[in-house]
């Protein structure tokens, strides 16, 4: 057992710093160029797959910023589903911007509701503000009338031409007629917005338990509704959000009483969900103003950084000197645990990946704070039960079993404390939940597994005879 999760500290390690491991691998390479050493030739080491932290706006720069939604037309028992819905249209337009991973949330602070939006790396924001200070445009549109079938064909062909030698990263070759009809459209916008939209969800069909989308319109919607499917029977009737083509279902009769559904017999549960919920957020037409930008250096988020790595090393000292002077053994084997602790939360921070910001290192550090507490817990009882007179393996394996419903119920007391806070926090608070929440979770296994499995194997060695160094 010592064996594999010292092979697990070891790959936690090379994973977390990688570096250190490829600088070798170049240097011996180099230097067993073109040589053999028995039957191998040309040695070549591999290097350690790198993946870099994910750093946050906070410790890699960027742009904050905070907007608040006007919900005055808006019912209070929509409000929430409304802010959902805006929140995924913006974070949307962010993705569609080039933004890798924004972080955009809800927000309701003194009886307002805000749109917090956080662009990570982006120096040049100007575009994305225009486009995510738009309000959610939801439209249905219908086949123009004063054009024939050959003119609506030629406008689709110029339109696929265009698409595809963009694409393609081509200049499109196009026929001053072909340009011409890319100006035209073979759709005209009709009255019916988002604001006559009153529910879109997903349903299942009962006879082919197919999703569809169900969508239903208040009464004036309902009627325009029906004037429009009455003209398109047999047509096209495409539906725009934020000006983008969202969905084009053919309207198979005319449609009344405000209902309807939009089906199709390649429709996944996603494709489905994704439907139903763009046009939820283009339901309500939800302003929003921006009352707040704020831009983040990232030599300022380094100068942070440093300092919170250097506090938490110098912490680490003195917890390990502290350890060592007072349990001296027993001490020094949970400062090795907590070095594996340490490695294995890098690892997973990595593997998930977090997005580590200062608050999310605070949580991280106040973790191995926690981590030790448990093994301070475990030495204590250990005393108490050497004072029984009974032996040493006997006193390690009753002390980390007494202890432990001590442990526990301190570390799942806080774990639950954590998901509260993720659940119900935002930003920087969800950071630091989730961060000490992974470390907590991975110190019960430090504490209880490594520490107990390296104190039995110096306890079953000539060092047991030596009982100052035990106390």
């Amino acid at each position: 057992m010592i064996s594999i999760i010292l092979a697990i500290a070891i790959l936690a390690v090379l994973f977390d710093y990688p570096d250190y491991w490829n600088r070798a691998s170049d240097f011996a390479n180099n230097f067993f160029k073109n040589q053999q050493i028995g039957w191998i030739k040309n040695i070549n080491i591999p290097h350690f797959p790198s993946k870099p932290f994910k750093l946050g706006l906070d410790l890699q720069g960027g742009t904050h910023l905070v907007y608040e939604a006007d919900l005055s037309k808006v019912g209070s028992g929509d409000r929430s589903n409304s802010m959902q819905g805006l929140r995924d249209v913006i974070e949307r337009r962010v993705n569609l911007f080039g933004v890798a991973e924004p972080v955009v949330q809800v927000q309701e602070k003194g009886g307002s509701h805000r749109l917090i939006v956080e662009l990570a790396g982006v120096k040049d924001i100007s575009q994305a503000i225009q486009m995510i200070g738009e309000t959610p445009f939801l439209e249905f549109k219908e086949e123009r009338m004063d054009i024939d079938d050959v003119q609506k064909n030629k406008i689709l062909a110029a339109q696929n031409k265009y698409a595809e030698a963009i694409q393609k990263g081509e200049e499109p070759n196009l026929t001053d007629e072909e340009k011409q009809l890319l100006s035209e459209d073979i759709f005209a916008p009709t009255n019916l917005t988002g604001q006559y939209l009153t529910k879109a969800v997903v349903e299942f069909d009962p006879q082919t338990y197919k999703p569809e989308v169900s969508l239903e319109f208040n009464s004036e919607g309902a009627k325009l509704f029906e004037e429009i499917t009455s003209r398109n029977v047999g047509k096209r009737l495409p539906i725009y959000i934020d000006y983008q083509l969202l969905s084009a279902p053919n309207v198979e009769q005319a449609i009344s009483g405000g209902k309807a559904r939009i089906t199709s017999p390649t429709f996944t549960l996603e494709e489905v969900k994704s439907l139903a919920n763009n046009l939820s957020a283009g339901a309500l037409p939800v302003p929003i103003k921006m009352i707040s930008q704020q831009n983040v250096e990232a030599s300022l988020g380094k100068i942070d950084l440093e300092k919170s790595l250097k506090a938490g090393l110098i912490s680490f000292l003195v917890i390990a000197v502290f350890m060592v002077l007072f349990y001296r053994l027993p001490g020094l084997l949970s400062i090795i645990s907590l070095s594996v602790y340490v490695a294995l939360v890098l690892s997973v921070f990595k593997l998930i990946p977090v997005t580590l910001t200062l608050s999310g290192i605070a949580g991280f550090l106040l973790s191995i704070g926690m981590a030790i507490d448990a093994n301070i817990l475990i030495f204590a009882r250990m005393k108490e039960e050497a004072k029984l007179g009974k032996n040493l393996i006997l006193t390690i394996e009753d002390g980390f079993k007494r202890a432990w419903p001590s442990i526990r119920d301190g570390n799942y007391t806080t774990i639950l404390t954590c998901l509260i806070l993720f659940v119900m926090g935002t930003g920087f608070v969800k950071g630091f939940a989730l961060t000490l929440v992974i470390g907590l979770v991975i110190s019960l296994f430090s504490a209880m597994i490594i520490s107990r499995l390296l104190m039995l194997v110096f306890a079953g060695t000539k060092i047991s005879k030596w009982k100052f160094i035990w106390k």
